[in-house]
């Protein structure tokens, strides 16, 4: 058990909720990802869904959660389930998800681990922490009702990536839908979520006011760019988050009918192993063993540097602050003939933000410039504006609560909501929402 030391202190209430329903965000009201929100009634019955950290230099945390005994986990981005080992821990909280976000969690935890030591930031749970939270999950199907003090809950698919869940929950005075990280479009890999009738509903924001492009046209797009690549004598540098996009993005070529030599390397190889082992999960686990299969995976040196004769390498780091991927951009820098297609979000501050920004990257200690062609593409697993407005209407709540959202965005979601009819609450974090 290690000492809350890096995050914020404890922002929770300690009073007793007098009536209703009390909703506080430890972390993810007023930014994205970083997510932990507690749900409590006036019984005292209470649940935490999430409990990330965002992978930040240095990382932030959320507030320290109170004594739980149990908590709900939509899906293993870092930004959702990093610090659910200080949970059990310090509470013994029990974890719940679906079996694909539990066993992929190992494989999450374990990087985190490598990776704060690697770059000396301490986190606030320790490799003891981690094989009791390893021991401490406890799995649902969708659809499946957990009986739960005085409230039931139950999970169904959020889109987003593979086995992650959106959380209806019970009560005896409302019924609360909380939907993490949202798709409701049908990706690569997954289907899209279905909207559930509730009376409070938890929506994420991440796109509050931004409309993605039309789904197909956007991966024909990225498609006719790699053959244009390929065909000048370059690589194709895929740099892809290794829990989602990566797979996606070997879907997507596989699919494509274009005969490419691509090469996989990275994290997203183990963490696809762990998707061929629970294909229910998968919208067509044979396609993607296919598509996995079809790929070259990069395991050793040697392979690595046949990888430089691919035409395309799908690696990690998506945001390139790390992996394979920066090996390979200083290998391949000078060559104009080479792309770097970025298919996912480019933090502020990331190593991809700053090429993008300044055409030159940070690699092993200096900063090095990239003659390769940049090139971006919106292969998003979040729900757009349009999207995230008809869900909310089609879920038909009174009460809506926007979170892991950009503070400046969101009233723009809000407003759109508003007009709907239904009333909006826009959190901040270390704030309650008592809905009576």
């Amino acid at each position: 058990m290690v000492l809350y030391t890096p995050g914020r202190t404890s922002s929770y209430p300690d009073i007793p909720v007098e009536s209703g329903i009390r909703i506080h965000f430890l972390g993810g009201g007023d930014e994205v990802g970083n997510v932990g929100v507690v749900i409590e009634d006036e019984k005292s019955t209470r649940l935490l869904i999430d409990y990330g950290l965002a992978p930040s230099s240095p990382p932030r945390y959320p507030s320290e959660a109170p004594p739980v005994t149990d908590a709900i986990f939509t899906h293993t981005h870092i930004d959702h389930i990093g610090m659910a080992p200080w949970l059990v821990g310090n509470h013994q909280t029990k974890l719940h998800a679906t079996s694909l976000t539990a066993s992929l969690s190992r494989v999450m935890w374990k990087d985190t681990y490598k990776v704060s030591s690697i770059e000396g930031y301490p986190l606030p749970w320790d490799r003891r922490d981690e094989d009791e939270a390893n021991e401490a999950w406890e799995v649902h199907n969708y659809s499946q009702w957990v009986e739960y003090h005085n409230w039931k809950w139950q999970l169904h698919p959020a889109g987003h990536v593979p086995g992650a869940a959106m959380i209806e929950i019970d009560t005896p005075k409302y019924r609360i839908l909380h939907t993490g990280d949202l798709d409701t479009r049908d990706g690569p890999n997954s289907f899209g979520a279905k909207p559930v009738e509730c009376d409070i509903l938890l929506l994420e924001s991440t796109y509050s006011g931004k409309e993605h492009p039309n789904r197909v046209e956007e991966e024909a797009r990225f498609v006719a760019k790699v053959v244009e690549v390929v065909e000048r004598g370059g690589i194709a540098i895929v740099p892809a988050f290794a829990s989602g996009r990566g797979q996606d993005v070997l879907r997507i070529l596989h699919s494509s009918g274009y005969d490419l030599n691509v090469h996989y390397d990275g994290m997203g190889k183990t963490v696809s192993q762990k998707w061929l082992e629970h294909p229910e999960h998968l919208r067509d686990g044979d396609a993607f063993e296919d598509a996995f299969r079809w790929s070259k995976r990069v395991r050793s040196k040697s392979d690595r540097k046949r990888a430089l004769e691919a035409d395309v390498i799908v690696t990690t780091s998506g945001m390139l602050d790390g992996g394979p991927a920066l090996w390979y951009l200083n290998r391949l820098r000078m060559d104009n003939r080479c792309a770097v297609l970025f298919t996912g979000y480019q933090a502020e501050g990331s190593g991809g933000r700053k090429l993008i920004e300044t055409g030159s990257i940070p690699i092993y200690g200096h900063n090095v410039e990239i003659k390769c062609e940049l090139d971006r593409f919106n292969l998003s697993n979040h729900a757009g504006h349009s999207e995230l407005v008809s869900f909310a209407e089609a879920c038909n709540p009174k009460h809506v609560i926007l979170f892991h959202g950009d503070p400046e965005t969101r009233p723009i979601l809000a407003s759109a909501l508003e007009q709907k009819g239904m009333t909006v609450h826009c959190p901040k974090n270390g704030e309650s929402i008592i809905i009576d």
